[in-house]
């Protein structure tokens, strides 16, 4: 239901004489100062806003931030100063996650175990597991009194209502990257179930943990507080919760067909503080077809890699069939042991007979695609360790050592694109990234990816055009049967400007401590055509992503952070007379 201002008789806080304020100010409160806070509370329940922030008034802390004026003319429904109204907000902030904290943890956890992913053969609109987490959603926010449409079961619209026509949107999504089962093993042997979420120490281990069910969880429970306390709000918000940002990213496309786009756009799919450039996302589709083996040897009848193309797998299996599978086995494990201390030592082979065949197994490290540098890439090294195998292991030529020699010749080791000569780099947005990910096969292909991750300086279609013109070259010169299907998608890059963006950044740096400097991403996400658009969290920068990786988790420290961040944010973007 809508709280219009002008039906509340004791407004919280008043908007009419924020016009003259600059918004610049900061809060008074440091980040040591709110885990203080934090720590207060931990054993102390409290009933709502204003009698936590009557319990904060009468602690040491409250005299040390000298906050007693900012409560008080909060309490009072007197007019805020611009650091006093920023101070309420902080002390918002904290209050969701001493409140809600747990409630909102347990929500995360319920909205994990739904194994929201692609199912091949299946719409993602269709698949029951997005009409069950939809009905969870509706469920979740109908209990907090906030608007809930499903459009489609393409996107989930949740609407906090305003008293003007602007609206702010919050992009999260509802499907996650699949998993490999079996690598969810954590170093100690613990087997770790993906749909469930084990707390080891302050991670909490999950699919969709990190990437991206915290961040519908933690818009929920701030709107759930701002309708609650009946803050009013200078605009509008609506929380888009997409279903397709790790596959065909239709979704979104077809919500805005249908339905105004928001006036600012914020992604809380990325990273803090604030970033305002992401890569293009590109890739280079390889497609072989399958055909009979030629030649004498062993023969190597499958492959696995990726399971998405954004998605760099901890493990790639070769499966080779022969008469002699135990000399086989011993071969391979040689050869993949020099292999790999020739090519930096980083990664683990092994070999060994099943079902008479054999199973040559490369360890390495999952990744994100957009982040390679943080991985150890099995697939670019079994493939390139594949194609160097010819006098040391006979072998047949099949579709496989096609690709396998596709990827030596063009790609490699190497993620920056050098090999086939495309590499760039600009000095903001960093280089032009390039990793072999997502292998597949059916009954008459192979096919085989490259993951592109563009940043500024080169037009997309002249790098469109040099990667084609490369490989068909090379198609024709090595005479390998190869059909390539290319797409990149331009980077993003947005001027900061404006007070929402400076206030963004205020509460992301103030709350974590952080350089107050803005970022750029080599992951794109759901506003990366619309405007106003900037990514806000959830990720810390210099911190390995775990998003697409084995083992997913969140720490419940950042997950609290993030729900404190976001309340607050969404309490000052909505009180700011001017965006």
């Amino acid at each position: 239901m809508n709280f219009p201002f002008k039906r509340l008789a004791i407004a919280t806080l008043i908007l009419s004489s924020l016009s003259s304020f600059a918004m610049s100010a900061s809060a008074n409160i440091t980040a040591q100062q709110s885990a203080a806070i934090v720590k207060t509370f931990s054993d102390t329940s409290v009933k709502d806003f204003r009698h936590f922030l009557g319990e904060v008034a009468k602690s040491d802390l409250a005299k040390t931030a000298d906050l007693g004026p900012a409560i008080s003319a909060f309490q009072d429904n007197k007019t805020l100063t611009a650091e006093q109204q920023n101070e309420i907000h902080r002390l918002l902030g904290l209050y969701a996650r001493v409140k809600y904290g747990e409630a909102a943890t347990e929500t995360l956890k319920e909205l994990a175990a739904i194994p929201t992913y692609r199912k091949d053969g299946v719409a993602q609109h269709e698949n029951p597991e997005f009409l069950k987490i939809a009905d969870e959603i509706k469920r979740l926010a109908e209990s907090f009194d906030l608007n809930f449409r499903n459009i489609d079961n393409r996107v989930y619209e949740i609407s906090l209502e305003g008293s003007g026509d602007e609206v702010v949107g919050i992009h999260a999504h509802a499907d996650v990257v699949p998993v490999t089962p079996e690598n969810w093993v954590l170093k100690d042997g613990t087997r770790l179930d993906p749909f469930k979420v084990t707390l080891v120490g302050d991670r909490m281990y999950g699919r969709g943990t990190e990437d991206d069910k915290n961040g519908i969880v933690v818009t929920l429970y701030a709107m759930k507080i701002i309708k609650e306390e009946k803050l009013p709000l200078a605009r509008n918000f609506k929380l888009l919760v997409d279903t397709t940002e790790e596959t065909t990213g239709d979704a979104i496309p077809y919500y805005f067909e249908r339905n105004p786009t928001p006036n600012y756009n914020l992604a809380l799919d990325g990273g803090y503080p604030v970033v305002i450039a992401e890569k293009g996302y590109g890739t280079v589709m390889a497609n072989f077809p399958r055909r009979a083996a030629q030649g004498k040897g062993a023969e190597i009848i499958a492959l696995t890699g990726g399971m998405a193309a954004n998605q760099i797998p901890s493990t790639s299996v070769a499966t080779f069939v022969t008469d002699q599978p135990t000399d086989l086995a011993a071969n391979l494990l040689k050869a993949g042991t020099e292999f790999a201390k020739a090519n930096g030592g980083d990664f683990e082979v092994k070999s060994a007979v099943a079902d008479n065949a054999v199973k040559l197994t490369f360890t390495g490290v999952s990744a994100h695609s957009s982040e390679p540098e943080s991985g150890v890439n099995p697939v670019s090294r079994m493939l390139v360790f594949i194609n160097g195998l010819d006098g040391k292991v006979a072998l047949k030529h099949n579709h496989i050592t096609d690709a396998a020699r596709y990827a030596a010749d063009n790609w490699g080791l190497d993620y920056l694109g050098n090999k086939l000569g495309i590499g760039f780099s600009d000095a903001f947005m960093g280089p032009l990234t390039a990793s072999l990910t997502y292998v597949g096969m059916d009954e008459q292909t192979f096919k085989l990816a490259v993951n592109l991750r563009v940043p500024v300086g080169k037009p997309t279609e002249t790098l469109k055009t040099e990667i084609n013109d490369k490989l068909s070259a090379w198609a024709k010169k090595s005479q390998v049967a190869v059909a390539f299907d290319n797409t990149i998608d331009a980077p993003m890059y947005r001027n900061p400007e404006g007070e929402w963006v400076k206030a963004l950044l205020a509460v992301a740096t103030e709350n974590l401590g952080m350089e107050h400097t803005f970022g750029t991403s080599a992951g794109a996400t759901s506003v990366h055509d619309l405007p106003n658009g900037v990514q806000f969290g959830l990720a810390m920068p210099n911190v390995k992503y775990t998003g697409h990786n084995d083992n997913e988790f969140k720490t419940v420290e950042q997950f609290l952070l993030d729900l404190q961040i976001v309340t607050e944010m969404m309490g000052r973007i909505g009180q700011l007379p001017k965006l």
